[in-house]
């Protein structure tokens, strides 16, 4: 199918890889959490911006750049431990009652999510190994192959952040009704924010 050899496998392989946890699947459900189905839906848009942006870098050729240059790939890890670090110590040390940490506008939870999206160099390493396993080398019809899987990339994200983004709508209508419960998974997620983060820098 324009030279993908398996194209069932490939979706089959992305949508597990779209199931397994990190920073992307908490800011998805943090932005739910906070400003509802919008914002939610606005993280997923952001998601699926990054994901293009990294998987079109990887078949150009990025990654194998960045392992080339260690510097420069350190570089990109450490700013995304940063960050990360930086939005897990906010929630965090947020005191009971206090204003969202993420931004109320659905444009700002578009952007955070884009940036954790893109501070994450393994996605693209991820993408460069990923690709290469589906491609007929024979029949392969160069940014045509590549296109399809953007394109396939886009709307499993797509759909799953929307089923993600109801599903944590429908929970987070019932946590409200104990606010201490949702005070502690606030919590728990800024923990696994800072824990995604020194991750990022310490498994290499």
């Amino acid at each position: 199918m324009l030279g993908v050899t398996d194209y069932g496998a490939f979706v089959v392989a992305f949508t597990i890889f779209l199931l397994i946890p990190g920073p992307g699947n908490l800011v998805l459900i943090t932005s739910t959490t906070k400003g509802g189905v919008r914002a939610g839906l606005a993280a997923t848009l952001g998601i699926v911006l990054g994901d293009q942006v990294l998987s079109w870098l990887a078949v150009a050729g990025v990654a194998a750049v960045l392992t080339t240059y260690p510097t420069a790939f350190q570089t990109v890890q450490w700013v995304g431990a940063a960050y990360l670090a930086w939005l897990g110590a906010k929630m965090l040390f947020a005191k009971p009652g206090a204003a969202p940490i993420l931004n109320i506008k659905p444009y700002h939870y578009l952007r955070q999510a884009l940036f954790i999206t893109l501070l994450n160099p393994k996605a693209i390493v991820f993408y460069m190994a990923f690709f290469p396993l589906f491609i007929d080398p024979v029949k392969q019809q160069g940014l045509l192959t590549f296109g399809l899987l953007a394109v396939t990339i886009a709307v499993l994200a797509f759909i799953y952040g929307v089923i993600a983004t109801l599903l944590t709508h429908f929970f987070a209508a019932r946590m409200r009704r104990n606010p201490k419960i949702g005070f502690l998974l606030e919590k728990l997620a800024g923990l696994c924010l800072i824990g995604f983060g020194l991750r990022l820098v310490l498994t290499r």
